[in-house]
């Protein structure tokens, strides 16, 4: 007689698993299965919130399982210091200052930042750089395919 060891999420496992994200109002935000292509992450690596964590370690190999995160457990309050005031001439046809378009602005470092535009008033532009679901209580289905 065999028996197979059900492996279970720890604080240093590695784990694929499909995702998705939806807001207060159940519409959906995002998902890994409309590419069909899984999330794979290590625990602890810091590429997710604690709290996020937290609701992860203990689910098993094969469950699934949902749960809602306060905005501050998820990807923060929006932080008045991230929203900028640009000149509308930073703009051009090419690259238009529309309200809601997101936009990706090259830091001085090289690295790239998106923003979304808030706001136009005459000759200025209101740019957002919180994350866009900053602020949102979020609710995520998650099936564990993998743990290794």
């Amino acid at each position: 007689m065999t028996t197979e060891t059900v492996k279970t999420i720890k604080s240093d496992s590695e784990v694929m698993m499909h995702f998705s994200i939806r807001l207060a109002d159940g519409s959906a935000v995002d998902s890994s299965k409309v590419d069909d292509k899984p999330a794979k992450f290590v625990m602890g690596d810091g590429s997710l919130t604690a709290n996020f964590e937290r609701c992860l370690l203990g689910l098993t190999e094969g469950q699934s399982e949902s749960f809602t995160l306060a905005p501050e457990d998820a990807f923060g309050l929006p932080n008045p210091d991230n929203v900028h005031h640009l000149e509308l001439s930073k703009f051009s046809k090419e690259v238009p200052a529309e309200v809601g378009t997101i936009i990706t602005f090259t830091q001085p470092d090289g690295s790239e930042l998106p923003g979304v535009i808030r706001e136009v008033v005459a000759d200025s532009v209101t740019v957002d750089f919180n994350h866009p679901l900053a602020g949102q209580t979020l609710t995520f289905d998650v099936d564990v395919l993998e743990v290794l």
